[in-house]
């Protein structure tokens, strides 16, 4: 009998204990409902009494309570990741917006660094641009100073060959002088020679004004053309022509005093496909043309030259009227045009190239050399 005693007594404690805590509970939360009711009356007006909840619904509203408590705290802990996903957000925005602008600064820097270096290498090209330039225009100097030398050089052989050709040409003119001293031409033949040396003087005066329209017509082509140069040089043969031509007016020949008319002749030179003779006195005249030509050619190629035109020397009027030295006297015009243009054609070659392959520049003076004008005239002693 003790042991079911013992054992009913100590399943009874346990009931006991098991009963008591929740008696004591219920009896709590009843005190704070009632306390809370009495606040409410409190507070509020009093009004018409409620029927109590059952006890299920007041043990079901703390389990309201946490899962709206659980609920806030899962907003609050969404809103604070959505918030910390803005701030990621902005801070990824201002990263990527601060590498943006790394990069363009640094392109920035890489371009003007290019734009340095270009410069800086055009510079350096220029530099040596011109340097190199710098170093042409003294190498040209130079060449320049070497040819001119060469050219004084080749002058002073040439003058000094001109000289002793000279003074042979005196030499045998004074021969030629003792010789026909006792060869004096007939009065007749003076007298021929007299009359064909006013139809010359009367043909050249008639030429010399129709030649006026022509040179007036090419210099007011030369001014359309604005060759600046080449209008000069003609004004300046003009003004030469025109002297020439004063001269010409107001002389009064004396032809009993001038040896040509009785001097026989002792030349004789090839033009064409005939042959003429003259004296001393013509053939220095033809000499004389040779070398007037020579000197405005030269003066016509290199104003071409200079008004960058190209070279034509039948173009200057100086070539086509090839009468500037002559007088009207000893030779025929046309013999001494003829000479006067095939002096005019290799000066203007050379004027216009800017050397001296057929003559020479003396004393201000422009003259072919001995040697061309030899092969030039050709003249053969008839004695």
């Amino acid at each position: 009998m003790k042991p079911v005693g013992l054992i009913s007594t100590g399943v009874l404690l346990l009931l006991l204990g098991t009963v008591a805590p929740t008696y004591a509970q219920q009896e709590q939360q009843g005190e704070k409902q009632k306390q809370e009711q009495q606040g409410e009356k409190q507070g509020k007006p009093e009004k018409q009494a409620k029927p109590e909840k059952p006890q299920g619904a007041q043990q079901a509203k703390p389990q309201e309570q946490r899962q709206q408590q659980q609920d806030q705290n899962k907003q609050q802990q969404r809103a604070q990741e959505q918030k910390e996903q803005d701030q990621n957000k902005q801070q990824q925005q201002r990263a990527q917006q601060q590498k943006e602008q790394d990069q363009n600064k640094q392109q920035q820097q890489r371009a003007q660094e290019q734009r340095q270096q270009d410069q800086n290498k055009q510079q350096q090209q220029r530099a040596q641009q011109q340097k190199q330039q710098d170093q042409n225009k003294q190498q040209q100097q130079r060449a320049e100073q070497q040819q001119q030398q060469e050219q004084n050089k080749q002058q002073r052989a040439e003058q000094q060959k001109q000289q002793e050709q000279n003074k042979q040409q005196q030499q045998r003119a004074q021969q030629q002088q003792q010789q026909q001293q006792g060869e004096r031409l007939s009065q007749q033949r003076q007298q021929q020679l007299i009359e064909q040396q006013q139809q010359r003087l009367t043909q050249y005066r008639q030429h010399l004004d129709q030649q006026q329209r022509v040179l007036q017509q090419q210099t007011a082509q030369l001014q359309q053309q604005r060759r600046m140069e080449g209008y000069r040089f003609q004004q300046q043969y003009l003004e030469r022509l025109r002297q020439q031509q004063i001269r010409l007016e107001s002389e009064h020949h004396d032809y009993d005093r001038d040896p040509y008319f009785y001097t026989a002749p002792n030349y004789r030179y090839h033009r064409g496909s005939s042959y003429y003779e003259t004296n001393q006195y013509g053939a220095d005249l033809l000499r004389q043309a040779v070398n007037y030509g020579y000197e405005e050619g030269f003066r016509a190629g290199r104003a071409d030259q200079r008004d960058r035109w190209r070279s034509n020397y039948q173009d200057s009027y100086a070539y086509q009227d090839a009468n500037y030295g002559y007088n009207g006297y000893y030779v025929d015009r046309d013999a001494y045009n003829y000479y006067f243009r095939e002096g005019f054609r290799r000066g203007y070659e050379d004027g216009f190239n800017s050397r001296y392959q057929y003559g020479r520049y003396s004393n201000g003076r422009y003259s072919i050399l001995g040697d061309i004008l030899l092969q030039i005239l050709d003249l053969q002693s008839l004695r």
